[in-house]
């Protein structure tokens, strides 16, 4: 997961676990801070309420990117390769092999299958153009390893009233669409590939409309990373 200071990275990842534990959980960071509240490449993996197993996958939860803020190009083929232990801690010094840690012999298993920006809804409008020439900068080296994006669009009840009062009718959301288009045009991914959901946040009660929002974006995900695998597999066949 990928995006600006504050985007609910770390909140969708709760979300997520919020909904298979049944409960609201906090197992990732939130709140605010002048830079980023992640400090930490974590790799968080959701269990099961029964039987307390790890599922098949993991979300792995970065710093806030920015203009002046890691990670860099260096710091993202590292990140996109597998070369990043879990709870490496990110600082103003690039991603180098001589990290604790440093996995120089990432397995498939390792790798990253599927990239997710998340984003905002209600401050797309305010993220300056060196930012978003950055976003794309980083896509290329997504690109060259043909690995599948898409956007999350949080705090889509910060743009509507009505959305805040039930979510189930973000899209039929003028402002939503918009919002949607707006970074499908920014990042050249299709809108289809663009999920606005809101986070679980000041809930103290899981809610249907908001659990099934955060699902159908988790679903993409699985279903495109299983994509990555299979090209993967296919290529492995050919050589």
């Amino acid at each position: 997961m990928l995006g600006p200071s504050g985007a609910g990275k770390s909140s969708y990842f709760n979300t997520i676990n919020s909904v298979f534990q049944d409960r609201i959980t906090q197992q990732g960071m939130v709140g605010s801070d002048a830079s980023s509240l992640t400090k930490v490449y974590r790799q968080y993996q959701v269990r099961s309420q029964t039987t307390g197993n790890k599922f098949n996958f993991c979300l792995c939860d970065t710093c806030g990117i920015s203009v002046n803020d890691r990670p860099d190009l260096a710091d993202l083929n590292y990140l996109l390769e597998g070369n990043v232990p879990n709870g490496y801690k990110f600082n103003t010094a690039p991603i180098n092999p001589d990290i604790q840690g440093f996995i120089s012999d990432p397995r498939l298993e390792d790798k990253v299958h599927c990239v997710v920006y998340v984003f905002a809804a209600s401050s797309i409008k305010i993220i300056d153009d060196n930012t978003w020439v950055r976003l794309n900068q980083l896509q290329i080296r997504m690109n060259e390893r043909a690995i599948p994006r898409l956007i999350i669009l949080t705090k889509i009840d910060e743009l509507l009233q009505t959305i805040a009062g039930d979510v189930s009718t973000v899209y039929r959301s003028k402002d939503v669409q918009n919002a949607v288009q707006c970074v499908s045009e920014k990042l050249h991914i299709p809108p289809g590939n663009v999920f606005p959901i809101k986070n679980y946040e000041s809930e103290n009660m899981l809610n249907n409309s908001i659990s099934c929002l955060a699902l159908q974006a988790l679903d993409r995900m699985l279903g495109y990373a299983t994509d990555y695998l299979t090209n993967q597999h296919d290529l492995m066949q050919t050589t």
